[in-house]
């Protein structure tokens, strides 16, 4: 007969649930957000599991992303020599007249979008 068994077996070792301070995981997580950097090196090195400091770095992103606005066209302001487009990238505004060079004004776009 199996009788089932609430306590810990005898002589299992017992397992406790470590804590990290908050300062070692914005450590950790800058760290693994450098670029080229690889997430389960880094928690290898700090001895922690991988999922771990996935876990974390995604909760990092996830507040940081609610901070950021969406992309696209904020507002047209008129002005003395005509009217100016500005162009709201995350926390970043590229202002430029409306005649501006289409093809100009998408590499610039592009070259914010990147960096």
């Amino acid at each position: 007969m199996i009788e089932a068994v609430s306590d810990r077996f005898e002589g299992a070792p017992r397992q406790l649930r470590r804590r990290w301070s908050d300062d070692f995981k914005a450590r950790a997580v800058a760290e693994a957000l450098e670029p080229g950097s690889s997430v389960s090196a880094i928690a290898r090195r700090l001895d922690i599991h991988p999922s771990q400091l996935f876990g974390w770095r995604r909760a990092a992103l996830g507040s940081h992303k609610e901070n950021i606005a969406p992309i696209g066209h904020k507002a047209v302001t008129p002005s003395a020599d005509g009217a100016i487009i500005e162009v709201l990238i995350g926390d970043v505004v590229v202002r430029a007249p409306a005649d501006v060079d289409e093809a100009h004004l998408q590499r610039v776009i592009r070259a914010v979008r990147s960096a």
